[in-house]
């Protein structure tokens, strides 16, 4: 068997929303503790995390680098439909349809390859402030978002390809405007 490595695609934000969400992540560590959303940068995944040999990721990072050169003609802009609370899940809904159409194309090459296991694609596109949390914990996580997050604030955002070790490290191997 073959020696393989977590990686995983995602959509990130810079700039004021992404100092604000780990301002909140901060603040709702101090207030409720950790929850899963403390271990992971702010980003949208695009795909789920998927094994692959690290000798292959050069395959991996020129067929994505030359799909989303190829994708002048998509609009790539990332859309924040909404802020959302619901019991068990706090967040920002995302609307991508062009990125969403890139990382298919990226998909469809990589299946066409022999790789060790195929790239599920994401369907629902968000960023998660908080999860799996406490119920008594809803109202605080909720207000400290409302008063922390501006889903209208400044943002750029980045396409990540990201290697995540064992050790819960992560490497951005390479990333791209949007």
């Amino acid at each position: 068997m073959m020696n393989t490595e977590q990686f995983i695609i995602y959509a990130c934000p810079v700039g004021e929303l992404n100092e604000q969400i780990n301002l909140y992540f901060q603040k709702s560590q101090e207030h409720c503790g950790e929850n899963p959303a403390h271990d992971y940068m702010p980003h949208c995944s695009l795909t789920g995390f998927f094994n692959a040999n690290p000798n292959r990721i050069p395959d991996y990072l020129n067929s994505l680098d030359q799909i989303y050169h190829q994708s002048e003609n998509l609009s790539l802009d990332i859309k924040i439909v909404q802020m959302m609370f619901k019991p068990k899940w706090h967040g920002l809904e995302l609307k991508a349809s062009g990125l969403k159409h890139l990382i298919a194309n990226f998909a469809e090459i990589m299946h066409r390859q022999p790789i060790e296991e195929n790239i599920r694609l994401k369907d629902w596109l968000h960023i998660s402030f908080a999860y799996k949390f406490q119920p008594q914990h809803h109202e605080t996580l909720k207000k400290l978002a409302e008063n922390t997050i501006n889903p209208e604030s400044l943002t750029q955002w980045e396409l990540r390809f990201y290697q995540k070790y064992s050790n819960g490290c992560w490497t951005c191997l390479q990333s791209w405007t949007l």
